[in-house]
């Protein structure tokens, strides 16, 4: 069955104590259809007075919502999660109409949404603490998890349904009540993540959506009543959220940029490979934080494999998402796609061999669409920008190295360390480079190495700002804070004065 696009030309607004509110401001920001290069509707900005409102729904809701025991907030996220898979389709026909990407890969993002929903599902069992009988005589010690209060997310364009489930359910299955706020570029899908959970039987105010810019962000992270920022974007601005939010002494986890390489090893299957470099260096047209854009060929592997590589970008099937033949889709803005194909001039200046050119690509039918093809790079340097620096597009930098301690050499001298992939069928080459990389997430023939519900998401270096990953168990420990409590029912017969802490006697 074909799925209907996404054609709404309603104006997107906030959300607010469980109903759609226009922003405060009279400014308006379009939001285009990537494919066909044309405004589809208008984004209502928000202003501080919004941010307000929304945090002071949120305050009303909280001490209701806190006190809900985890297994009542489980039900109302298991019929969520119900209601998400139900319409997981218009999800993902909202996304490609906004950002771009194929229908499949917006499914896949959906998918991979849903498995957090169904994490946090279990939050019962992942608030549970610890209990020590007897830690001192007639006393007894246990710990417990609570939620922070008010909390608040901060998402990119690349993924506006995943990213947003990275935070939003173990945060309000923990007990806390949420405020998105989503990238301007493509904010549907949050307002009918919103409606999704009202349906649901989630009260009002526990989840809102306040649509911005900087001036939104500013305000969130300068709120009194807003405890903790989670953050997903650039570095540049992961870097800001982290020192900003901490100067107002709010609980920070910023996930920032990342340039990701991929060590294709002598004794790789080749044919492997190219698959990986394709599907990870040009899938979601490279608007991936976890794409790959370095690729490292050991010894003699460059003049093995570049051909087949080469060959096989030029066949890329490029075409509006919701074309079922669609390999990659357009760049999510005008801008960005000429900030992508100033990039590959940068490579082609400082001396990089450009292979493919994907510059100036036309889809039929849609002309004005904001389409690049997919670019290759040979011979590129470490000190080329193109190789330090994330350009965030269909470019893949090519580089040759003598062996794998200079593969490995070269990754941990990266400023960033999110994801990193080696092809191999060498056990202790696998072994050696899980271990000695610097780099949180790590693909062993996997191109992207991105953890499941259950594992929880964070790179190192310049990629990550704060101490814990995204969801997982690292993501409830984010969003609760722990009480140790030590309890004692002594004897009616007092004795006396204690001047000492307890000890175990």
């Amino acid at each position: 069955m074909t799925q209907t696009p996404f054609t709404s030309n309603e104006d997107v607004v906030n959300f607010i104590d469980g109903d759609k509110v226009p922003g405060s401001t009279s400014e308006r920001r379009p939001i285009y259809n990537p494919a066909l290069g044309k405004v589809a509707r208008d984004l209502v900005l928000a202003g501080p007075a919004d941010v307000d409102a929304a945090v002071e729904s949120a305050k009303r809701a909280f001490p209701r919502w806190s006190d809900t025991p985890p297994i009542r907030r489980a039900r109302v996220m298991n019929r969520f999660l119900q209601l998400v898979n139900e319409n997981s389709d218009v999800l993902a026909a909202m996304i490609t109409a906004e950002h771009g990407k194929v229908f499949s890969d917006a499914q896949g993002e959906v998918a991979r949404g849903i498995d957090i929903i169904e994490f946090a599902c279990g939050i019962p069992q992942l608030l549970k603490g610890d209990f020590t009988d007897q830690v001192s005589t007639g006393m007894d010690n246990w710990t417990m998890r609570q939620p922070l209060g008010v909390v608040a997310g901060i998402t990119p364009f690349n993924f506006p349904v995943m990213v947003p489930c990275w935070m939003f359910p173990v945060a309000i299955a923990a007990g806390n009540c949420f405020i998105l706020k989503p990238s301007e570029r493509d904010p549907s899908p949050s307002l009918f993540l919103a409606e999704l959970l009202i349906r649901a039987g989630l009260p009002k105010g526990v989840f809102n959506v306040v649509q911005g810019d900087k001036t939104v962000v500013d305000a969130l992270l300068k709120h009194p009543d807003v405890a903790a920022i989670s953050f997903v974007g650039s570095t540049p601005i992961a870097h800001y959220v982290h020192q900003q939010g901490s100067q107002f002494g709010k609980r920070v986890q910023a996930l920032g940029g990342a340039k990701n390489h991929m060590v294709v090893m002598p004794d790789a299957d080749l044919s492997q490979a190219v698959d990986a470099l394709i599907g990870a260096g040009y899938g979601s047209a490279g608007e991936r934080c976890m794409a790959v854009s370095v690729a490292l060929f050991v010894g003699d592997v460059a003049d093995r494999i570049l051909p087949m590589l080469a060959d096989r970008v030029k066949k890329l099937r490029i075409e509006n998402g919701m074309n079922s033949e669609a390999e990659m889709g357009p760049i999510v803005t005008r801008e960005a796609l000429d900030r992508i194909e100033g990039y590959v001039q940068i490579g082609v200046d400082e001396g990089a061999t450009l292979l493919v050119d994907g510059r100036g690509h036309k889809v039929p039918g849609y002309e004005d669409g904001f389409f690049t093809g997919g670019s290759l790079f040979d011979n590129v340097t470490p000190s080329m920008r193109i190789y330090k620096e994330e350009i965030f597009g269909p470019v893949l930098s090519c580089i040759r190295v003598k062996d794998f301690g200079e593969a490995v050499q070269l990754i941990n001298d990266h400023e960033f360390g999110n994801g990193v992939s080696c092809y191999t069928r060498d056990g202790n080459v696998a072994r050696e480079f899980s271990r000695r990389i610097l780099v949180g997430m790590v693909g062993i023939n996997v191109p992207i190495p991105v953890p499941m519900a259950w594992h929880g998401f964070g790179g190192w270096k310049r990629s990550l700002f704060g101490d814990t990953h995204a969801y997982g168990e690292e993501g409830v420990r984010f969003y609760t804070r722990q009480k140790s409590i030590m309890q004692r029912w002594p004897e009616s017969t007092a004795n006396g004065p204690e001047f000492a802490m307890p000890t175990a006697k």
